[in-house]
Parts: C-alpha cells; sequence; structure tokens
C-alpha cells in the first residue's frame, strides 16, 4: 500500500515514545500529526481529518478512552490504535468494546509491529467503508428495484383490466346457440385472445389467436387484433357482406397479416378464424398455423377439424384455404384451443397428446367447465403457457 497516500495522528503525553513514534511512522511514509494530551488531540484530530489514530490510552486529565469515544462519535469510520502499558489490560479490553481497531503494549521494540499494525488497521478499515458504501449502493439498488417492479407491476395490472374490459360477453347466446370461453394467462397478461359475434341474425363469426413469446409484447399485440379486426367489422364492413365466404375471410387475414408484418416487431401468431352460417349449417373456417385444430364434439365423439396454413406475420406473400364442412342441425359443440392446452396434457409425442385431448372431450361431453377441470388449471401455479378455450354450442 502507498503509505504517502494516509494521514495519522499519534496522541501520548510521552513525549520521548510519542517522537519516536512520529519519527518511525514518517521514515515509513505516512504524514504524521502529534498531539501531547486528549484535548488536544481531538482539537487536531477536527482539522485534519486524519485517516487512522493512535492514543496512549493513560493521559493525564482526559484520557484515551474518552479520546476513543469522541473520535467515533465524530466519525466512526476513522481506526484508532491503543497503546497501554502491561499492566493495565482491563483499560484495553473497554478499549476494544468502544471500538478500537487494535492495540499495542509498551514499550513498542519492533517498531515494523507498529507499521504492520497500523497498515493493516487501515486495510481492514477500507474494507469496512468499501463494504457501508456497497452496502448503501445495495439498498439503493433494491429500493430502485422495488420501485420499478411496483411501477411493471401496475402496469401489468392496468393491461390485465384492458384486456379484460376488451373480451366478449360470456356466456353469449344467439338464437338457439350458447358461445362462451375461458381465458387463463401465465401471467398478468395473455397473448391468447378470443372474440366472436352473431352478425345480420344469421353468421356466427369467431376467432382464437395465439401470439408468439410470452409477457407486455404479445399481449399488446393481442389488444392490437381486438381493436384491428373490430375496426375492419365496423369500417369496412368485412365479415358482414357474405358475397363471398372464402372471400370475406381471406381478405381479413390478409390485412391482419400485412399489418403486423409492417409494425416491424418479432411477434406472429397462429389463428382459427371462421363463421357459421346458422341457416344452412355450414362452417367456414381458416387454420393459420394453429394447433390444435378445431374439435367438432356430437353425439359422443370428438373429432379433429382439417386445416393447415401459415402463421399470421411470418411472411409477406401468403395463402390460406378457407375450408367448409357441413354440422349437424341438432346439438353440437365447436372448441377452438390453443397449445398451452397441449402442454398440461401427460403424453410427450403430439400426436399423443392430441389424442389425449379428444378423449378429455369426449369423458366431459365438450362441457367448457368440466374440461377445465380436468386439465386441473386452478392447482397449477406455474402455468407454462397461457391458456384459451372457446366454445360454440348448438342447443337443439
Amino acid at each position: 500500500m502507498h503509505n504517502s497516500h494516509y494521514k495519522l495522528l499519534v496522541v501520548d503525553d510521552e513525549v520521548g515514545i510519542r517522537q519516536s513514534l512520529v519519527t518511525y511512522l514518517e521514515d515509513s511514509g505516512f504524514v504524521v500529526y502529534e498531539a501531547a494530551d486528549a484535548i488536544t488531540g481531538f482539537e487536531v484530530f477536527k482539522e485534519h481529518a486524519p485517516d487512522l489514530v493512535i492514543t496512549d490510552l493513560c493521559m493525564p486529565k482526559v484520557n484515551g478512552l474518552t479520546l476513543l469515544q469522541q473520535i467515533h462519535e465524530l466519525v466512526p469510520s476513522v481506526p484508532v490504535i491503543v497503546i497501554s502499558g502491561a499492566g493495565v489490560m482491563s483499560d484495553v479490553v473497554q478499549a476494544l468494546r468502544l471500538g478500537a481497531m487494535d492495540y499495542l503494549i509498551k514499550p513498542i521494540v519492533d517498531m515494523e509491529v507498529l507499521v504492520h499494525t497500523v497498515e493493516n488497521s487501515l486495510e481492514r478499515s477500507q474494507l469496512l467503508v468499501d463494504n457501508q458504501r456497497y452496502r448503501v449502493q445495495l439498498e439503493e439498488v433494491n429500493t430502485q428495484l422495488k420501485q420499478h417492479i411496483a411501477i411493471l407491476e401496475q402496469d401489468q395490472k392496468a393491461g390485465h383490466c384492458v384486456q379484460q374490459s376488451m373480451l366478449p360477453v360470456s356466456p353469449f347466446y344467439a338464437r338457439d346457440y350458447i358461445s362462451e370461453y375461458r381465458l387463463v394467462p401465465s401471467l398478468y397478461l395473455s397473448g391468447d385472445c378470443v372474440d366472436y359475434a352473431f352478425i345480420k341474425q344469421r353468421y356466427f363469426a369467431f376467432y382464437l389467436a395465439d401470439v408468439s413469446g410470452h409477457g407486455s409484447a404479445p399481449a399488446f399485440v393481442a389488444i392490437w387484433l381486438k381493436g384491428l379486426v373490430a375496426q375492419l367489422v365496423r369500417l369496412k364492413q368485412m365479415l358482414v357482406q357474405f358475397d363471398s365466404e372464402a372471400g370475406a375471410l381471406l381478405e381479413l387475414l390478409e390485412m391482419v397479416n400485412d399489418e403486423l408484418i409492417e409494425m416491424g416487431i418479432n411477434n406472429h401468431l397462429t389463428l382459427v378464424v371462421g363463421f357459421l352460417d346458422t341457416e344452412i349449417h355450414q362452417l367456414y373456417y381458416i387454420v393459420a398455423g394453429h394447433l390444435p385444430l378445431p374439435v367438432l364434439y356430437y353425439q359422443g365423439n370428438a373429432q379433429f377439424l382439417e386445416g393447415s396454413g401459415k402463421p399470421i406475420g411470418l411472411y409477406e406473400q401468403a395463402d390460406w384455404e378457407v375450408y367448409q364442412t357441413e354440422v349437424p342441425d341438432n346439438t353440437f359443440s365447436l372448441l377452438l384451443f390453443s397449445d398451452g392446452v397441449l402442454e398440461l396434457l401427460e403424453p410427450q409425442a403430439l400426436e399423443e397428446k392430441e389424442h389425449a385431448l379428444l378423449q378429455l372431450i369426449e369423458h366431459t361431453e365438450g362441457n367448457i367447465d368440466c374440461l377445465m377441470n380436468q386439465l386441473g388449471i386452478a392447482d397449477i401455479e406455474e402455468l407454462p403457457d397461457d391458456i384459451a378455450v372457446l366454445s360454440i354450442k348448438k342447443m337443439c
């Protein structure tokens, strides 16, 4: 260590001892101040702010213990080394209890012991100062972190409220159909979204989307999707003019795909979108990279509908196929799931998971609440992914 960087104060009423200490310490590179008594020593301390104090314990009028207390009350971090005769060890013990860093016994025969003690005390003191500074910095960082977490939680809760306010009514009744959904986010916000509407008293339009990723970004995309679809339907009358069933669905997907790519974000989405013509019992739908496929449950049997297609937001030139299938004119259920449901099923292979899902639907007769109970969602503390289930059921 560079001793010239440090200032010392030596307090001792015995001139010979004090001078020998000062001389040797100065020869060792320290800047040294001296005082013949505790009162003067304290004044010198306040004036020059030394890095370390060496004081005799036994001095007239004011002793070294009092000086030690005064110094630590003023600047607790300054190390103090006490010097005592061999016969007054009780004072040394008391000094150590009051915060003295170390002690030396008179007479000091080997001055290198003194220098070593001083250097060691300065290093220990610096470590204590550094630790205290790090502790303060850590507390400041923790305080800032807690504030940031609190703000983040507020933002997440606000986003959650926005998402909830934008979800459709559940259950929703239209003629002899009932539509309902269950949406369970793995965090505050969900990248899954559902919506449906009964149009022109004939067409049951719906979609279930799953945005890639977790956290705020996919949730904002889900909110954006809800707003965009609503705007397209309201302003451009999409899914209202059904002169061409396939054309209406394809135009909707193309515009959503173009808008998402133009945004330039790193999220894409998978989607099942379609509508049910309740008069002629025809289902029209598009599958955009989504698994599991839609499920039709009828007379105790559950089966996947066919479908394939590219996800939304990955390819500028993407083509999708509009699938058409006839649905029963009596009781049946159309069920859509996000892929988070597959992660809750025990089998590892995808085909086995899909088979287990069909069995579960048959076991619960397509009842959405029974499905959620069988999946055990309420008992899972941390879901691996968002869960979304959409059901459209013909009641008679």
